[in-house]
C-alpha cells in the first residue's frame, strides 16, 4: 500500500498516491466542494507518458524500422497512456504544498527513460509538471500529457475553442479529421453538451478552458493545441486531458506533436488547473 502524500495551503487540499503518480482528489477550501472527480479510476488525475492515448495496431515505423509497442497490463490491445500511469513512483521531494516524485522505465521497443513529475499547490492552483529524459543509445519518440477527471452535472458548462476535431471511431481511434464541429462537441460557447459518449480529440485549442457552475470556475490551462475530451452517458465527470500530440500521432504524416529525442536530451509538459469564483 503506497504512502498516500497530502499537501496543503489556505486555498486548496489535494491527495497524492506515488502508485502511478495520481492525485486522489483537489479540494477547494475557499468554495467547499471538488475540484476534481474523486471517485474516477485510477484516479483523479494521472500522468500520459511516454505517450498519450492509444497507437493504431500498437505500433508505428520509425527511421525505417517497426517499433512494436509493449503489451499493457490496463488495456488488451493498446499500449494506453503509456506506463507512468501504472509505475510506483519515488518520491524525492516533498514540502506542504508540494512534492516531486521519479521514475524510470525500458522497453525493449526503445523507450528508456526517467521522468520526473512536480505537483505544486500555488495559491488557487495547481501546478502539474512532466519532465522526461531519454537514457537510449537510439533515438525515441515521446509523447506526454495530463488525465484529470473534473466532476460535472446537469449544471455545469464547460468552454473552450478549437479548429476541428477527429471523431472517434472503431476501437477508440480517430477517423478523419473534420473542422466543423457538431452542436454536442462545440463548447467554443459555454454549454453542459449531450448527455451521451463523447471521446474525441480537439485541434488548434487555445490552450484554456472553463468549467462553470453556479458558484466555482475552473480553469485549464496548457500549451498545446491538442485537447482531448471524454465523457459517458449517465456520469457526473468529463476529462479533459491536455496532451502534447493529437491521437494516433505515431502513425499520422509527420508525427505532429512527438518530440524524437536524443539520448540526454529532455521533454517538458505542464499544466496549470485554477479554482476561482463563477461571477
Amino acid at each position: 500500500m503506497s504512502e498516500i502524500i497530502t499537501l496543503e495551503n489556505a486555498h486548496l487540499q489535494m491527495r497524492v498516491d506515488p502508485q502511478g503518480g495520481r492525485v486522489l482528489s483537489l479540494f477547494s477550501r475557499t468554495f467547499q466542494r471538488p475540484v476534481l472527480y474523486e471517485a474516477a479510476e485510477p484516479g483523479a488525475l494521472f500522468p500520459m507518458l511516454p505517450l498519450a492515448n492509444r497507437v493504431a495496431e500498437n505500433r508505428f515505423w520509425l527511421q525505417g524500422r517497426e517499433v512494436i509497442l509493449p503489451q499493457s497490463p490496463a488495456d488488451a490491445q493498446f499500449f494506453l497512456h503509456g506506463d507512468g500511469w501504472l509505475k510506483r513512483w519515488q518520491v524525492v521531494a516533498q514540502s506542504a504544498d508540494g512534492c516531486e516524485l521519479q521514475i524510470e522505465s525500458q522497453h525493449d521497443c526503445g523507450f528508456d527513460y526517467q521522468a520526473r513529475l512536480r505537483y505544486t499547490l500555488t495559491e488557487n492552483a495547481l501546478q502539474a509538471e512532466l519532465h522526461l529524459t531519454h537514457r537510449g543509445e537510439r533515438p525515441m519518440l515521446y509523447g506526454l500529457g495530463f488525465h484529470p477527471w473534473f466532476p460535472f452535472s446537469s449544471g455545469t458548462r464547460a468552454q473552450f475553442s478549437a479548429s476541428g476535431y477527429w471523431p472517434e471511431g472503431e476501437d477508440h481511434l480517430p477517423r478523419e479529421w473534420q473542422p466543423i464541429l457538431p452542436p454536442a462537441a462545440d463548447f467554443s460557447q459555454p454549454q453542459s453538451g449531450c448527455d451521451e459518449w463523447l471521446n474525441v480529440c480537439y485541434s488548434g485549442w487555445n490552450g484554456q478552458a472553463r468549467l462553470l457552475d453556479d458558484v466555482m470556475c475552473i480553469t485549464l490551462l496548457a500549451q498545446t493545441p491538442w485537447l482531448m475530451l471524454f465523457r459517458m452517458s449517465g456520469q457526473p465527470f468529463l476529462c479533459l486531458e491536455p496532451q502534447s500530440h493529437p491521437v494516433n500521432a505515431h502513425r499520422q504524416p509527420g508525427q505532429p506533436g512527438l518530440l524524437m529525442l536524443q539520448k540526454g536530451e529532455s521533454a517538458r509538459f505542464a499544466m496549470t488547473i485554477m479554482a476561482t469564483s463563477a461571477a
